[in-house]
């Protein structure tokens, strides 16, 4: 058996509870919805991993497959071929720790042995279950995202994101993932409607009682240009951004997951200011 090449959340993000976090994107991949193509070269992602970092973020999260609506799947050896020397590149570098954001355990395994530290799981463990049992092989913390096959509007969303991560935890207890290291997030931007994207964020608190960290991730996305222009670019979208995880961050959340750091961290301490008083004065 190797040797566990992760830590406990708490080593990994001393923080976690006591201010926002700010999870930064690097998506090595050709076709995501914002940034698709722009760190696809080594030297294009280590120089943007610097700047995310310089700016204030806690972990970077990369990813090797738009999981964008309307996203065309790649086979594990594509997405490996993505990610892996990005993170054998930056991980001995780096002084924050990398996620990896994928379902496939093949790719987790991989990518943990080329020095991530965090699985990040678009489909909650369940889409190949076998990836929590990687996970807690190599003591890697995961994110359980919620998300859906298809959009059903008819659905109360909490109660489902409640059943979905009953479900999930049952996952990763069973493969010997401890509840300290697991980190929630309602997936906004993935099956659900319009309306359910703001019900979710709307009702964080519900999910917050569950007792586990959570991590919300708004940057950018689609749900934010219908409130204010639907024909808005990605990029465009700062504004819209700042205010969900400001929102986010104010109802609990606390990890937030941006493609633009500085102007987040710089908010996201205005919540910390009010909202977490003790923890402030502590630091």
């Amino acid at each position: 058996m190797t040797a566990p090449s992760a830590s406990s959340l708490a080593a990994l993000l001393p923080d976690l509870g006591r201010r926002t976090l700010v999870m930064g994107i690097l998506n090595v991949t050709p076709d995501s919805f914002s940034d698709g193509g722009r760190f696809q070269d080594l030297d294009a992602a280590q120089g943007q991993a610097a700047r995310l970092i310089e700016e204030g973020a806690a972990l970077l999260d990369i990813g090797g497959e738009s999981t964008r609506p309307g996203h065309t799947p790649v086979p594990a050896e594509e997405e490996q071929a993505r990610v892996l020397p990005a993170i054998r590149a930056l991980s001995p570098a780096l002084s924050v720790p990398i996620s990896i954001d994928t379902y496939k355990a093949s790719t987790a395994e991989a990518a943990l042995k080329a020095g991530a530290r965090i699985v990040n799981d678009v489909w909650g463990l369940q889409r190949e279950p076998e990836i929590a049992r990687v996970a807690a092989h190599h003591g890697a913390p995961v994110v359980v995202m919620h998300n859906r096959e298809r959009v059903d509007p008819s659905l109360d969303i909490v109660d489902e994101m409640l059943a979905f991560f009953e479900r999930s935890l049952a996952i990763a207890r069973r493969a010997g993932i401890p509840d300290r290291d697991i980190v929630l997030d309602p997936g906004i931007g993935f099956g659900k409607s319009w309306e359910q994207h703001l019900e979710a964020l709307r009702r964080l608190a519900e999910l917050k009682a569950l007792g586990f960290p959570l991590l919300v991730g708004v940057s950018r996305k689609s749900v934010l240009g219908r409130i204010h222009n639907a024909a808005t670019a990605p990029a465009d979208r700062l504004y819209g951004s700042i205010a969900a995880h400001v929102t986010a961050a104010s109802l609990g959340a606390d990890i937030v997951r941006v493609h633009d750091v500085r102007p987040h961290v710089e908010a996201c301490q205005v919540v910390d200011a009010i909202t977490r008083p003790a923890a402030r004065a502590g630091a």
